[in-house]
């Protein structure tokens, strides 16, 4: 699949499939994510593949416990695009164990050695992030990036034994998507672009 095409078409996916992944094809991915660019190629970024289902559950309990309040808020009063995105994104939560794997992106602040700051470990983590889910696009394996991980942070480090100095920066489900990928919906080129000036 030619990258653009992936790109075009990696929408986010957040009913998925309950069919297992191949470790080899979840390997794949954080090979595809270690190929991104990092500031000084200083690569402060780890990931954490969660596939067993106990960890999944008491993880996934934890978050569900912690947004179930403001899905139920959200759901109620949106539509449209809006309400479909909290509709998928609660059914997520609520479904977190059902989720072949989730992929947790950490990175540490390192960089620049002298004087570490929390931008250059996003500018590290998100790269990678995004190389994760178009590769998983080209693999027929759908993805979301959600921020789940904030809700139940103290609850993920206990679990997963995760140092205090690791930041938990993105949480990314992965699977075989229940429904067909289709095309994101972007803002025209000429509506973004400045030449020269803006």
């Amino acid at each position: 699949m030619d990258v653009i095409e992936a790109m075009e078409t990696c929408i986010a996916m957040r009913y998925l499939k309950e069919d297992p992944i191949p470790k080899a094809d979840l390997e794949r991915l954080v090979y595809a994510a270690t190929r991104a660019s990092s500031p000084g190629n200083s690569q402060e970024w780890d990931f954490i593949i969660l596939t067993e289902a106990a960890v999944k559950a008491e993880i996934g309990d934890a978050i569900w416990t912690a947004v179930a309040p403001m899905f139920e808020t959200l759901t109620a009063g949106a539509a449209g695009v809006e309400g479909r995105m909290y509709s998928g994104a609660a059914h997520l939560a609520k479904n977190f164990a059902k989720v072949p794997a989730w992929i947790l992106g950490c990175a540490r602040k390192n960089y620049p050695p002298q004087a570490p700051t929390e931008a250059f470990m996003h500018s590290t983590i998100y790269p990678a992030g995004q190389n994760l889910i178009v590769a998983a696009r080209s693999m027929g394996l759908g993805t979301t990036f959600t921020t789940f991980q904030t809700e139940a942070e103290s609850v993920i480090r206990t679990t997963l034994a995760v140092p205090q100095d690791v930041h938990l920066c993105v949480l990314i489900a992965v699977g075989y998507p229940e429904k067909p990928f289709g095309r994101v919906r972007r803002k025209p080129v000429e509506d973004v672009t400045h030449w020269n000036h803006w």
